[in-house]
C-alpha cells in the first residue's frame, strides 16, 4: 500500500520514518520524497499488513497521512489512446496492451506528476491529496 506523507515545517525537523521503522520493525521503501525546512511530503511503500500501524504511528505524531490505493486516475472518457504517459513515465506505470489500449498498473506510481503535464486531453490525475 501507497501512502503520502505531508510534513508541516515542524513535523519536517523530526526523523519519523527512521523512528516508525525503528518501532515496528516494519519494511518501508521511500519512492519519492520532497522534504525541507518548512515542510513536505513523501510517498511510501508499505506492506499491507503493516501499514495500518505504520499509519498509526505517523498520524500520533502530528504527520498528515493519505492513504493511496490508487495513486493515480485515468479518465476512460477523455483518454484517446495517444501514448504521450507511456513515454514519458519514470516507473513504467502506462503500457500499450496488444489491442494498444493505455494498461494503467497504479501500483507503480509514485505520484511525480510528469504523465499529468504530458497529457494533451488531461484525461489523468492524481489522487486528493498530492500538493
Amino acid at each position: 500500500m501507497k501512502v503520502l506523507l505531508h510534513y508541516s515545517s515542524v513535523t519536517s525537523k523530526e526523523p519519523h520514518i527512521a523512528k516508525v521503522i525503528l518501532e515496528t520493525k516494519a519494511m518501508i521503501n521511500i519512492v519519492r520524497a520532497n522534504v525541507s525546512p518548512v515542510g513536505g511530503e513523501t510517498v511510501l511503500d508499505v506492506s499491507d499488513d503493516e501499514y495500518e500501524e505504520v499509519v498509526e504511528l505517523f498520524r500520533s505524531r502530528g504527520v498528515d497521512v493519505v492513504l493511496l490505493p490508487d495513486p493515480i486516475l485515468l479518465d476512460e472518457e477523455r483518454c484517446f489512446q495517444c501514448g504521450a504517459c507511456v513515454s514519458i513515465c519514470p516507473t513504467e506505470v502506462f503500457s500499450f496492451e496488444l489491442n494498444w489500449r493505455v494498461r494503467l498498473q497504479g501500483e507503480k506510481c509514485i505520484q511525480c506528476g510528469v504523465c499529468i503535464s504530458a497529457c494533451p486531453v488531461a484525461a489523468l490525475r492524481l489522487l486528493e491529496g498530492w500538493r
